[in-house]
């Protein structure tokens, strides 16, 4: 379903806006500015029905694999394969346009999931009724707070019938309850016999929904294997 060949992702250092003088300094003198490398030749495979973990320190490469994953940005290096419809968790609100209403983003999301209107309308009860915010799906999402936004984006990324499932630890937010009710439908995802890609620093809910993990430092894989050898591993050295 997803198989990733030699793949790595550059970001430049200072590459966010910069005054005017600034462009014209860097006209009239020699750049300064140099690459950061936040992925580095990775390769692996994920198989039809497979859980994987992605673990690693804060700054591994962790999120940047998964937007590659999904499609948000490109590699400057390798190739990316991908098989199936993707439903992606990432940051908080991703996708999401502040001045439309929730019905609106929601329609939205579809479109660019690939559902025609047909499927979209199927599943549009389904999305109201797990989202759970009432009469807020018809406010502009500036108005919801964290937890409505979460309960949104998670509703649609379940219930539009994805054949991949990208996860990184978007359900911190929001109150305990539906936080069980998401797990219970990533749970019953995997059971389907779906793809799951995850990433979590909670060890009980990689051993718990994973078969694999891979585990990242600084933009390369140090282990790929069962889950529950790669975190040992792994917490061994988060321990040293």
């Amino acid at each position: 379903m997803i198989e990733l060949t030699g793949v790595s992702k550059s970001f430049r250092h200072g590459g966010g806006a910069k005054l005017l003088r600034t462009h014209f300094r860097e006209l009239f003198q020699k750049s300064q500015v140099s690459d950061f490398f936040a992925l580095r030749n990775v390769s692996f495979r994920v198989e039809d029905g497979e859980s994987l973990a992605i673990v690693g320190r804060n700054g591994a490469g962790k999120s940047t694999l998964l937007s590659l994953v999904a499609g948000l940005t490109d590699p400057v290096e390798g190739r990316i394969a991908v098989k199936g419809r993707v439903a992606a968790l990432l940051e908080l609100g991703a996708g999401f346009h502040p001045d439309l209403t929730g019905v609106e983003n929601l329609d939205l999301n579809a479109s660019l999931l690939g559902l025609s209107r047909k499927r979209t309308a199927d599943a549009y009860e389904g999305i109201l009724a797990f989202a759970d915010i009432g009469d807020f799906i018809y406010e502009p999402i500036r108005t919801y707070s964290m937890g409505m936004t979460m309960r949104l984006a998670f509703a649609i990324a379940v219930n539009v019938d994805p054949d991949i499932l990208i996860v990184d630890e978007v359900l911190a937010v929001g109150d305990q309850a539906f936080q069980e009710k998401c797990w219970e439908r990533i749970r019953g995802f995997k059971a389907q016999g779906k793809t799951l890609l995850f990433v979590s620093h909670s060890g009980a809910l990689v051993r718990e929904l994973c078969n694999r993990a891979l585990w990242l430092e600084r933009g390369q894989i140090l282990l790929d294997g069962p889950a529950a050898e790669v975190l040992d591993a792994y917490s061994a050295s988060a321990a040293t």
